[in-house]
Order: structure tokens, then C-alpha cells, then sequence
């Protein structure tokens, strides 16, 4: 069972690395993916540890960033996806060993998310979950994924309109739980999940068996 938290942290005036390391030690998960990260989280192994990568969006002063408890199998490679009109977009895979995760903050455009969607699919090993800022409204029409985010809104579009733009799509993994957490300082709600493989989960129906039958 992996616990993992995606958030936007909304650059420079959202989410400070006090709030990141609050949302640690409250929820610990296995690992926490940043949207719109600034060098200033680059301060959280000197306050918890752990493993840390950073990527900045091209030509940006923020990107994604992976943070890990433990030392993760390998460093975090970056894709890049299909550009916009004005800014180009990478991707973030964290290879985990059983699965991989793929953070993102994909583009406005629900053409071109789409398409990025579809570059990152084409990458990933057979057990998989992309999580982030989809920017996406609707279905994401992406082959071989399961939508198995929270289902509440995520963000107010102009402090007006509710939107579930963060999300966690899985091919190959079982969901246990999924929630959005509190938005503190940010503009966007952290979203939590619980992911497993599948062969995972016959390991803890197995031990769950015996239990029952040695009591």
C-alpha cells in the first residue's frame, strides 16, 4: 500500500515549506507530488529528510517536485510533453519499483491535455498512476486508465466555479481510499490516495484469511 498526496502549491504567494511540512507530518505519506514548486521547497530534506527532486517548468520559475521518506529506486526522469502556444510542459516519473508515477501540471488547452495525457500513457510500464494538476475538465478519454481520484472539487475556477482538475488516474493498481484535504494557503485542494498493485492485494487477502481461520 502506497500513500501519496499531490498539490498545487500555487507559486510564490500560495503554500509556504511550513504547509508542506505540516501536511507531512499530519498525513505521512509514502509520497508527496508538488505542483508550481518554487526553490523554496528545496528546504525540505533539512527539515524532514527524506528524497527530494525538483524540476522546473522551461522558462519558469517553478515545477514539479517529488518527495519521498525513503530513498526512492532511482532518480526522477523527465518527459517532455507536447508544447503550448505559450509554455512548454514536462512530466515527472518517479519509478517507485512495483509502479510508476507520473506527476503533472498539463496545459489550459483541453485538446492539448489530452494529447499529453496520451504522450506520458505511451511511457509508462503496465502499473501505473498519473497525479497532479490536469487542468482538465470532463472525461480524459485516456485507454487503459481508471479515474480513481476524489470526486469533490479540487479548485474554484476565479473564486467562482468548482472544478475537479486534480486527479489520480491508475492502469494496473487498486485504489483503497481517496479524499481532498483542506486547501490551506493554496488555490488548490491536496488530493489523497491510496494505490496498490494487484498482486498486493492477494498478499493482504491471503494474511487476512489465515487470520480469520487461526482465530
Amino acid at each position: 500500500m502506497v500513500k501519496i498526496i499531490s498539490w498545487n502549491l500555487l507559486r510564490l504567494v500560495g503554500a509556504s515549506l511550513g504547509d508542506v511540512a505540516r501536511l507531512i507530518r499530519l498525513h505521512e505519506p509514502d509520497l508527496l507530488l508538488m505542483q508550481e514548486a518554487t526553490e523554496e521547497m528545496d528546504g525540505l530534506p533539512a527539515l524532514l529528510g527524506g528524497d527530494y527532486h525538483r524540476t522546473l517548468l522551461p522558462g519558469r520559475v517553478h515545477g514539479l517536485a517529488a518527495w519521498s521518506p525513503e530513498p526512492l529506486p532511482s532518480t526522477a526522469t523527465v518527459l517532455p510533453l507536447p508544447p503550448g502556444a505559450m509554455f512548454h510542459r514536462v512530466c515527472q516519473l518517479i519509478d517507485l519499483g512495483p509502479f510508476t508515477v507520473a506527476n503533472v501540471h498539463l496545459s489550459h488547452g483541453q485538446v492539448l491535455n489530452r494529447r499529453q495525457l496520451r504522450r506520458i500513457a505511451g511511457v509508462l510500464p503496465p502499473r501505473a498512476a498519473i497525479l497532479g494538476d490536469f487542468n482538465l475538465v470532463g472525461p480524459t478519454f485516456l485507454p487503459g486508465f481508471r479515474d480513481v481520484g476524489p470526486r469533490e472539487p479540487t479548485h474554484i475556477a476565479g473564486d467562482m466555479m468548482p472544478l475537479r482538475i486534480d486527479r489520480c488516474l491508475a492502469r494496473g493498481l487498486d485504489c483503497f481510499s481517496a479524499g481532498a484535504l483542506d486547501r490551506g494557503a493554496s488555490d488548490h485542494r491536496p488530493i489523497i490516495v491510496e494505490l496498490s498493485t494487484a498482486a498486493a492485494r492477494g498478499t493482504m487477502v491471503d494474511t487476512a484469511r489465515r487470520r480469520a481461520a487461526a482465530a
